[in-house]
């Protein structure tokens, strides 16, 4: 049903007069926020960590896909304005929620970060306002966490006021797909609610994508990426099963990939990382229980790519005895520690958890990443990158590459002569024989430490 308020934010959104607010300035909100500027609109960005208010108001960015110097024009346009406030709801048509959802102890939802913003919702919301929550959850959480907690105080969606799902789908570091051009999914709890979501985000992305329900859409971001998770322990899977079999898993991929139809190529590593694989399965696999529906790819895939650390760890150690060295006491460096290449983004990057397996097994553990400075171990201790030193890093028993990042020099790392195992076959163009790779068995003559550093 379309009543005055719904044309009213129509034609503001139609004009662009509509200010349009976003909850979390993180790296969904914070790139969502700049193009809602770019696009001519009025922004209010609400976070509760002052410090990333004062980042944007010096123009200084903190999240990669956003340059400094983007920052500072959006800021001199003079339309964008971040704050601590959510009082500031109170003047906001059209707000965003794009705020964390991270999974517990006991690996259930934490859906407590939409929790506080629903309860800032209803002290503060402006008659009419559109309401889209952009955050990664199970289905049903849009209804449940946010309608069915409006309707406590009287307010009807698609009357008093309009709500949506649009999960957001963002890659750090993608030059290619931005938040302008990569295509959004968008349901509304009534024909209204999308109509209004529709208009709105086709103003400032190039491609909508409207859908019956909230709950299509939520599950279609879990779809999305619980395949990558599902898909990503097959080959984890299957790089464990050629290093058993003495078979170069990278070669094979490579070969499978030649197939124009049919296959598509996921590649092992020493685990997964970033906010979405690691967790959104998991939100699924919770929500279906409540259905007496126990998905078993999903809890198989999670084991898979969690167990991976440990096979790295393994794998270390066939290495070190092949130099009659073990992990224990052993010098070793990390090379890399995000979760993704060419990014700071450390979020459960299996690259911490190798570490704190090292640690455990008495190595000597030091990392070096170009990207990512410094981060806090279990005990929440600050450890810090080695400084860039190849007469230093000759010094380690063993070196493991856990992020590929483009601007590792890795001809000189090769040329060092220590032990390397590679996670991400970075080194592929190298055939020296200090140099090992997880997908296939340790085949090389037994060295002594001398002689390898002569190879």
């Amino acid at each position: 049903m379309e009543n005055q308020q719904f044309h009213t934010l129509l034609n503001a959104i139609e004009n662009k007069e509509a200010v349009l607010g976003v909850v979390g300035l993180g790296y969904v909100g914070l790139p969502l926020a700049v193009e809602m500027v770019n696009q001519g609109f009025t922004v209010i960005g609400i976070d509760l960590d002052a410090s990333k208010v004062e980042s944007i108001y010096q123009g200084d960015s903190y999240i990669h896909d956003i340059s400094s110097d983007e920052l500072k024009k959006v800021m001199q346009s003079g339309r964008f304005q971040p704050t601590t406030d959510y009082s500031m709801l109170r003047v906001i048509d059209a707000l965003s929620i794009c705020v964390p959802t991270p999974l517990s102890e006991n690996q259930d939802p934490d859906t407590s970060y939409i929790e506080t913003v629903v309860d800032q919702i209803k002290l503060h919301m402006k008659p009419g306002m559109l309401i889209t929550l952009e955050s990664t959850t199970y289905p049903g959480t849009t209804e449940e966490l946010i309608q069915q907690q409006l309707d406590k105080i009287g307010q009807e969606a698609g009357k008093d006021y309009f709500l949506c799902f649009s999960p957001e789908r963002v890659d750090p570091s993608n030059g290619r797909f931005t938040t302008f051009n990569t295509p959004k999914v968008i349901g509304g709890t009534t024909e209204a609610c999308l109509k209004l979501g529709t208009a709105l985000y086709s103003k400032y992305v190039e491609t909508v994508v409207p859908v019956s329900s909230p709950k299509v859409a939520e599950m279609s971001k879990l779809l999305e990426n619980t395949f990558r998770s599902v898909n990503i322990a097959f080959v984890n899977e299957m790089a464990m099963m050629c290093d058993r079999m003495g078979i170069d898993i990278w070669e094979v991929i490579d070969a499978a990939a030649t197939k124009p139809f049919g296959f598509m190529p996921f590649y092992p590593g020493p685990g997964i990382g970033g906010h979405c694989i690691p967790l959104d399965p998991m939100y699924l696999s919770w929500k279906a229980k409540g259905f007496r529906f126990y998905s078993k790819f999903i809890e198989l895939a999670q084991s898979t790519n969690d167990n991976m650390p440990y096979y790295v760890l393994n794998k270390t150690s066939t290495i070190l005895n092949e130099y009659a060295k073990s992990v224990r006491k052993s010098n070793i460096l990390l090379l890399g520690m995000s979760y993704k290449p060419n990014i700071a983004d450390l979020r459960e990057s299996p690259g911490l958890e190798v570490y704190e397996l090292f640690k455990e097994s008495g190595a000597n553990v030091s990392y070096y990443d170009p990207h990512a400075d410094s981060f806090q171990d279990k005990h929440g201790e600050t450890v810090h990158s080695e400084a860039f030193n190849l007469e230093q890093f000759k010094k380690y028993d063993c070196i493991v590459l856990i992020t590929n990042h483009s601007d590792l020099p890795y001809f000189d790392i090769a040329e060092m002569g220590v032990p390397i195992l590679d996670t991400r076959n970075a080194f592929r163009s190298y055939t020296h024989p200090h140099i090992y790779k997880i997908g296939h068995s340790v085949q090389h003559p037994v060295l002594e430490p001398s002689e390898a550093l002569l190879v």
